[in-house]
């Protein structure tokens, strides 16, 4: 049971399923990350988990009077207008907002999901005028869609548009207008519903896959909670209520920990030699493990990233992805941890010595191809 009314199970009473809720929450702490998809048979609790956020997502700032929801602090993330203003020194309206689970429907269409142009009003009055669609409302929120893997291809195709650019481009009847789509993209499904199309799936930074719970104590709790709900939702959430005020505050620290987080240099080398050893598509996939170590170390309160970080990173940023073009399957759990332990006793002493400790974002520090040749012969 994900509600009663307007009201979700506590994500603390949620049993088990702890990469699932890992991925959530990393994502939480660090919306760069970008998304996660959640692999699992039905009743697994997948659609559960992503809405139980609601009452635990942090507060955005956003531009009061802007129907794009662009960001206050962030620059990059304006739509033309608000940026406008910003560099003109205007006096701009300011509102708090709570982070929201935006549920994208099956049936909708692409008129409701891109948003339309209203052209007699801008013949009338000269103006550009847009009706936001549900990408402009998921700006800085979560955009989730379950059963993903069922979605139509046009609308697919609007989504990997908005994802890959971080912007939503309405063009209709000569007119066009640009607004940022900078949501966290989070999909669930279930395989033996059909697969994911590669393009998509690639998409999302993070993923993992579910099984049902199988021990005979957890599957009780399971039971009396879910009943517990039914009966009085808002009693049983009350009685978790001090634990979510907790994993709040340890959001909100965390959050407020990930730029100081530094990154030893060994970590970049040992997340990117993990992907060259299983032979990853891209380079995505080295930079979301980096990321996404940095968010886990923030939400375990420290400000270093250590190796268990990257483990954990690498088994939810890897566990999709395709390898050598397509035509082999994603690695295993198994193959994940072999690539992790080489690649750490080869980078383990070595990092030190060759990049020392760098910031969770570098500002301009990289070795190129020549400069890293020359520091091997000096060595040799």
């Amino acid at each position: 049971m994900t509600k009663r009314g307007n009201l979700t199970l506590p994500f603390d009473a949620i049993i088990g399923q702890d990469d699932l809720k890992l991925g959530l929450l990393l994502n939480v702490v660090n919306p760069r990350i970008g998304g996660f998809l959640i692999r699992g048979a039905k009743g697994t609790g997948k659609s559960t988990a992503v809405y139980a956020l609601t009452d635990i997502l942090p507060p955005v700032e956003v531009v009061a009077d802007c129907p794009f929801r662009c960001s206050f602090q962030d620059p990059v993330n304006r739509c033309e207008s608000c940026r406008s203003r910003f560099e003109k020194g205007e006096e701009i309206p300011k509102k708090e907002l709570k982070m929201e689970v935006i549920g994208l429907p099956l049936s909708i269409t692409e008129d409701r999901l891109i948003g339309s142009i209203d052209v007699e009003r801008i013949l009338k009055e000269g103006e550009k005028a847009l009706q936001p669609g549900l990408l402009a409302q998921a700006n800085q929120n979560i955009l989730y869609v379950d059963e993903i893997n069922l979605l139509p291809d046009h609308i697919t195709d609007d989504l990997l548009d908005a994802t890959a650019l971080g912007w939503n481009t309405v063009e209709r009847e000569g007119f066009s207008i640009t607004h940022p789509t900078r949501f966290v993209f989070v999909g669930t499904m279930n395989p033996e519903e059909g697969e994911l199309r590669p393009q998509i799936l690639d998409r999302f930074p993070l993923s993992t896959l579910i099984k049902t719970v199988n021990t005979e104590e957890a599957r009780v709790q399971i039971i009396k909670n879910n009943l517990l709900f039914e009966k009085d939702p808002q009693a049983f959430k009350n009685r978790f209520k001090e634990q979510e005020e907790k994993l709040k505050k340890k959001i909100a620290n965390a959050r407020s920990l990930l730029p100081q987080v530094e990154v030893p240099g060994g970590i970049y080398y040992t997340a990117a030699s993990i992907c060259a050893k299983l032979k990853v598509d891209g380079q995505r996939p080295d930079i979301v493990i980096t990321k996404t170590a940095c968010a886990a170390c923030a939400l375990d309160n420290r400000t270093a990233v250590e190796k268990d970080d990257v483990l954990k990173s690498s088994f939810l940023a890897l566990s999709h992805r395709t390898r050598e073009g397509g035509f082999e399957p994603p690695a295993t759990e198994k193959e994940i941890e072999d690539a992790f332990e080489e690649s750490s006793r080869k980078w383990g002493d070595v990092w030190k010595e060759r990049a020392g400790v760098g910031t969770a974002i570098p500002k301009g520090e990289a070795i190129t191809a020549s400069a890293k040749d020359s520091k091997v012969k000096k060595k040799s």
